[in-house]
């Protein structure tokens, strides 16, 4: 009997071992942009809410994130939360070496696919930031950008250091351009599998999409000029996160009804990467040698 098992038994191929690698990444990709979806619509719904002047406020990524730990189950939402932001931080570094999408080795290309990398790494510290493994978020301040103005004040003292924050403001501020012109022309739509779609559903995927991305691109510009104001005046305390980016918004003529629909637009957002997690392709392409996928 066990010699007919172990004539029976099969060694997976490499081809499957790859499969069963890209399904494992793309569900790290689903399940990276359910939880940034769930981390945008605290942020625009609690702005939507101050602007509205129903006790919302202002805040960032983590103190959004702060909120889900002070519910009930909080330490599990916070390990959900944490697994979601992981897999979307693999994505992300996968996207940008498989480059599925066709970016290139152009320049436009390799810039494109460095920002998907940043964008991992980044989307990695702030696991790593609200992990219950490595302590909570508490509190969730407006700004939260502390340790930024820290590792800014590092940079500004450091032979050319502020050139180096100059364009990293202005690659920030121009990303956030680029966010509003793919919401406006609607750039974003290809990436669906659209044939799975009702017409519904690609109404929403289209307004949560060009409504989302414009008030992020807002976002990122506001923060992208205040690191170049920070470069320019070798003063660390003008660097500006999302929450008090927002609160710059607030304090303009009309900022409340401009917060308010500004949040509303980050609530869209929140929609558009829910919509992301269940409509976009995620093709993941040939890994270099040596890789386990």
């Amino acid at each position: 009997m066990s010699q007919q098992v172990a004539r029976t038994a099969r060694t997976p191929s490499t081809g499957e071992i790859a499969e069963h690698g890209r399904k494992w990444i793309e569900y790290a990709g689903r399940a990276g942009y359910l939880t940034k979806g769930v981390v945008y619509l605290l942020i625009g719904g609690m702005a939507a809410a101050a602007g509205w002047g129903a006790g919302g406020r202002t805040t960032d990524s983590e103190g959004a994130i702060s909120e889900l730990a002070q519910q009930p189950f909080g330490t599990f939402l916070l390990w959900l939360v944490t697994i979601g932001l992981l897999g979307y931080c693999v994505w992300r570094i996968v996207e940008a070496i498989t480059d599925p999408d066709g970016k290139g080795t152009d320049a436009k290309g390799i810039a494109t696919r460095i920002g998907y990398v940043i964008s991992g790494i980044a989307y990695g510290m702030l696991a790593w930031t609200v992990s219950p493994a490595t302590g909570s978020p508490a509190g969730g301040g407006g700004g939260g950008s502390g340790q930024t103005q820290d590792t800014v004040g590092w940079l500004l003292s450091v032979p050319g250091g502020k050139w180096v924050l100059g364009a990293i403001g202005l690659a920030v501020a121009g990303f956030g351009l680029y966010q509003i012109y793919q919401g406006a022309a609607d750039k974003f739509m290809d990436k669906y599998n659209a044939g799975g779609m009702s017409e519904t559903q690609r109404k929403v995927a289209k307004y949560s999409g060009r409504l989302g991305l414009i008030a992020r691109g807002i976002t990122f510009g506001i923060i992208g000029f205040f690191l170049v104001l920070a470069a320019r005046t070798l003063d660390p305390n003008k660097v500006k996160g999302t929450g008090e980016a927002l609160d710059v918004l607030a304090r303009q003529p009309y900022g409340q009804w401009i917060l308010f629909a500004v949040g509303i637009g980050l609530f869209c957002y929140g929609i558009f990467c829910f919509v992301q997690a269940r409509y976009s392709t995620f093709r993941v392409g040939r890994l270099p040698a040596g890789s386990p996928v």
